[in-house]
Order: structure tokens, then C-alpha cells, then sequence
């Protein structure tokens, strides 16, 4: 092998190494973060469920992708248009936590018009999520 082939898969070899390791801080700095909790998004523009990581904000809730990099949220609602419509708890699954399904009206932060997700999350995290949305002084009875 030349010195140009193995400059070359030394140089891709730091650049994965520099990804993984940047997505490794950045999963973890959110794990982290008070307020977080893994969360399930699901779109009624998309039916596929992309894994992620929510975080109660002071008047936002903020969801990145787990499998990204990038450091802003991919996702961002208003806590004032954020309505639980249904919860739905999910069989349980051996060695894991339970499980529930959120089905929400949303606002994005930027406005727009109010559309429909489903944030699966553990009973732990749910609890705590309704416990934010009834947080707000405005909230009475719109929580199921």
C-alpha cells in the first residue's frame, strides 16, 4: 500500500472516530439535561417512529433525533399548544419499562397551524411530561 492510501484511510479513520465520538457527548450531554426523557416521535406526515430525546423547556418542549449530530432540536412545540387528546399504555415487554403513547395536538414554536403526534415514552416520563403541561396557571382540564 502506498503512502497516499494509508494517509488517506488514516484521515477517514479520525474523521469516523471524530463522529462517533461527537455523537456519543451529544447523546449523552442530552441524557443528561434536567428535564429529558427518550421519547418516540411519530408524524402523521411520516408513520414511521424516529427515537429521540425530548426536554421540558420553560415554554417549550424540545425533541432531537437520537441519531443525529446536530445540535439544535429537530422538533419544537409550544407548552401553551401542547393538548393531550389520548393516552394509550402499551403491553408490557419483559425487561423493559412500561410503556405509553401520548397522542397530542401541537403548535410548533415558530406557529402554524395545530397538527397531530404520538410521543411513546415510559410511565415515568409521561407523568412527568403531563405533570409540565398542567404546570401552566391556563392548563385546567386538558390533560386525560
Amino acid at each position: 500500500m502506498s503512502r497516499e492510501m494509508l494517509a488517506v484511510v488514516a484521515v477517514l479513520l479520525v474523521l469516523v472516530f471524530a463522529l462517533a465520538a461527537l455523537w456519543f457527548s451529544r447523546t449523552r450531554a442530552l441524557a443528561r439535561r434536567v428535564g429529558s426523557f427518550s421519547c418516540r416521535l411519530t408524524e402523521p406526515r411520516d408513520p414511521r417512529s424516529a427515537r429521540g430525546v425530548a426536554q421540558y423547556g420553560a415554554t417549550r418542549l424540545y425533541w432531537w433525533r437520537r441519531l443525529s449530530v446536530v445540535p439544535r432540536p429537530a422538533r419544537t412545540w409550544s407548552r401553551y399548544g401542547l393538548v393531550v387528546l389520548e393516552k394509550v399504555v402499551l403491553p408490557p415487554v419483559p425487561g423493559r419499562p412500561q410503556a405509553v403513547v401520548a397522542r397530542c395536538r401541537v403548535v410548533a414554536a415558530a406557529g402554524g397551524a395545530p397538527h397531530e403526534i404520538s410521543l411513546q415514552m415510559s410511565a415515568e416520563a409521561y407523568a412527568g411530561f403531563t405533570s409540565w403541561i398542567e404546570a401552566t396557571p391556563s392548563r385546567v382540564g386538558t390533560i386525560i
